[in-house]
């Protein structure tokens, strides 16, 4: 939609003004550049080591943390935002954030519904085999299968000391946010792209 996608979800973090410090996390000169005309800061260069494509966002978190505290800056509550979710809403954030410091949790994560049950779903094997999840939920109505809910990919509310170790979000640590699954696309594929190119100019 003529922006830089990263652009959207600086916007939705401005525009809640709660935040002391919006930071951007990147070993990439140009989406710095990015983030900083936009209002971001960018304080260090990612490590190389949490740049690849096998890197968590419990150590990218736990790194930023270290670094802040190391110049003297210490947080009680932060808020993890990816640059890949263009529809980052302002209410949802602000609504989360209450939930979360009322609920006690070391985490609050959005969450969304699956569209269609799993239990219904099916692997394709070599030579197109076909294998169900489960071969007792063929039968069964698509209403009277449990709810399955997924990460939405949007936001991640957390205790500053919480992602050490890797935490496993979905547990007991956590409680989920909610998000209606018609304003969530997690960009990971062009698939995801062209979904949300048509999504954004709709929603506005």
């Amino acid at each position: 939609n003529g922006k830089p996608m990263i652009y959207w979800s600086i916007m939705a973090l401005k525009k809640l003004k709660l935040f002391k410090k919006i930071i951007v996390s990147t070993d990439n000169d140009k989406i710095a550049d990015i983030a900083s005309k936009f209002g971001a800061v960018v304080p260090f260069k990612r490590p190389r080591r949490l740049s690849d494509d096998f890197a968590v966002t419990s150590d990218v978190m736990d790194h930023a943390i270290k670094f802040l505290k190391k110049k003297g800056e210490s947080y009680e509550n932060i808020c993890c935002a990816y640059a890949t979710t263009p529809f980052l809403k302002v209410k949802y954030l602000k609504q989360s954030y209450q939930i979360f410091i009322k609920s006690k949790k070391k985490f609050l994560f959005s969450a969304t519904e699956f569209e269609y049950p799993i239990q219904r779903s099916f692997y394709i094997r070599r030579n197109n085999q076909i294998k169900m999840l489960d071969n007792k939920n063929f039968n069964k109505r698509s209403q009277d299968l449990e709810k399955v809910y997924h990460d939405a990919g949007q936001f991640y509310w957390s205790k500053s000391n919480s992602w050490k170790n890797k935490p496993i979000l979905f547990s007991s640590l956590s409680i989920p946010f909610i998000i209606p699954n018609y304003e969530v696309v997690d960009i990971d594929n062009i698939d995801d792209w062209k979904r949300a190119e048509r999504m954004i100019k709709y929603l506005d």
